[in-house]
């Protein structure tokens, strides 16, 4: 796995998609009496553990009110004649830290709905997550609205919600903004004794830190946890079965809530899904996303030797492996004067990963290359920026943090240094790009505290079908996950797209209509439905 995540940040659907791996790097109405006016709520249980006996704990629920002013709707495409017939309302949902102790300390979740005025059939609330972990699905939300089709606006309230430990949501933050580029500039060989030192003492101080400003309740910072807080959302906004859309790590997320509650979906889109096969597994599910990288840079490699103004970069692996030997040896400055910082062999890398999660930033990879041939490494820290979201003033948002603490807390081992070394000597041969860049993640998780909560298990007996989108192309997913996991629920259609870039849909048309109907009617696509680019 790479150090990070990496949001992708072209237009329509995945403005806000992030990717969903530990690695490179996410029909029943509701008792409404009417949107805008506090619901009846339905009991949500909870338990102790996955698999525990069900406690019950009393409703809750979220005091919406208006927040348009609040986000600049305008900036995120939403066209006017849209956002007149929108209503937009936030509020926050308390739930317990620790879902064993349902009646101790609570944590509060950011809550946005967006109301469409012409909703005639109304079918209920679709909530919505982008991924990650670290996405804000509050503006996952707003982008959605923007993009999504009229007709699933007419059927839906859309919901998003900040996850515990997210934006708005008890956000956690373990690092500094300069501890923040340095983690980006890393680039250290874990086969030599002082780059396993460097590797593993970056490690230790990022969970040092986070253990001191948040003590015992790191640990409920998780996966499984979040997937109850979902279900609390659910019953609180008045929905008796949840209809639900994810993307890459919120896959996973959907995946987790169909294992625990799988009686009470009614409706689950499961775009770019993660491999069940390779989850909490820091080796295997990273491998997989090496392969998807490598496979994805050959495939941008071979559209610049077709484009003029990306032919002069030459050889693309050649003219990457040398400006990350160049960066590391003399870091390469930026010509923006107000950016001081110079571009390491990291900074290369990630900015090659965060282009490659969509075709739309290829050319803007091509020109980035080609302008730190030359010495200027603005466009090279523009798309590092785009990947961790780090804003104008220099300041990040919590992405970055929240992926490592959710990333540990939800793995189920730690590789030894020794696997380590050896795993690093074989990914630079298997993987020559990103191979070794990897590795020193596989250390990121040695120090944490040692209470975790493994993903179980994402089986779904008994849940109504549930859509699994797959992107034969997908880099930062690749479409095994998506075969594993509709396998794996039990329950799960699959659904493919021979695409490029990461997640499906609001990229392809034949995907979209397939997924609306679905969303509002339920209905299953034919089995081995594969839409064409």
């Amino acid at each position: 796995m790479l150090p990070v995540p990496s949001p992708t940040r072209p237009t329509r659907i995945r403005l806000i998609a992030v990717v969903a791996t530990v690695g490179l790097l996410a029909g029943c109405t509701g008792n409404t009496g009417g949107h805008g006016t506090q619901q009846n709520q339905s009991t949500s249980s909870t338990t102790s553990a996955v698999g525990g006996t069900p406690t019950q704990s009393p409703p809750s629920t979220i005091a919406f009110s208006d927040c348009a002013g609040l986000f600049n709707l305008s900036a995120a495409g939403i066209p006017a004649d849209r956002r007149e017939k929108l209503q937009f309302s936030c509020g926050q949902l308390p739930v317990p830290v620790d879902y064993a102790h349902p009646n101790g300390a609570k944590l509060s979740i950011e809550v946005i709905r967006i109301h469409y005025n012409a909703q005639p059939q109304r079918v209920g609330s679709l909530l919505v997550n982008p991924g990650g972990p670290g996405g804000s699905g509050v503006f996952l939300a707003i982008s959605l609205a923007a993009s999504l089709s009229e007709d699933v606006l007419q059927h839906f309230d859309l919901v998003g919600f900040d996850p515990r430990g997210v934006g708005l949501s008890a956000p956690i933050k373990c690092q500094t903004d300069a501890e923040e580029t340095k983690a980006l500039a890393f680039d250290a060989d874990v086969r030599t004794a002082a780059g396993q030192k460097a590797a593993k003492g970056q490690a230790a101080t990022f969970a040092r830190s986070c253990t001191k400003k948040y003590g015992s309740a790191l640990a409920h910072y998780n996966t499984v946890e979040t997937a109850r807080d979902m279900d609390r959302i659910r019953a609180a906004v008045g929905d008796q079965k949840l209809n639900y859309l994810g993307f890459s790590y919120g896959t996973e997320l959907g995946a987790v809530y169909a294992h625990l509650f799988p009686t009470r979906i009614r409706v689950a889109v499961l775009d770019g899904a993660v491999d069940p096969v390779t989850t909490g597994n820091a080796i295997t599910s990273n491998e997989q996303q090496l392969g998807g990288f490598e496979d994805a840079f050959d495939q941008f490699a071979a559209d610049c030797r077709k484009r003029t103004a990306c032919k002069a970069l030459g050889d693309p692996r050649k003219a990457v492996a040398a400006l990350q030997k160049k960066a590391n040896a003399t870091p390469i400055p930026s010509s923006k004067h107000s950016d001081k910082r110079r571009a390491t062999g990291g900074n290369v890398l990630y900015a090659v990963v965060s282009a490659l999660y969509s075709q739309e930033l290829w050319p803007s990879l091509g020109t980035a290359l080609i302008d730190a041939q030359h010495g200027d490494a603005e466009g090279l820290l523009e798309l590092n920026d785009r990947y961790s979201e780090r804003g104008d003033d220099g300041h990040y948002s919590n992405l970055l943090d929240v992926f490592q603490v959710v990333t540990c807390n939800d793995q189920k081992s730690d590789p030894s240094d020794a696997t380590i070394k050896a795993t690093a000597a074989k990914w630079a041969k298997k993987y020559p790009l990103f191979g070794l860049w990897s590795a020193p993640t596989l250390f990121q998780c040695q120090a944490w505290q040692k209470s975790r909560s493994p993903v179980p298990t994402e089986s779904a007996a008994g849940s109504a079908p549930i859509l699994v989108v797959g992107n034969l192309h997908d880099p930062a997913t690749p479409y095994s996950g998506a075969v594993h996991l509709a396998s794996t629920l039990r329950t799960g259609v699959l659904l493919t797209w021979d695409g490029q870039g990461h997640t499906s849909y609001g990229q392809s048309s034949c995907i979209d209509a397939k997924v609306n109907a679905y969303l509002i009617q339920a209905a299953i696509p034919a089995a081995h439905t594969t839409c064409p680019r």
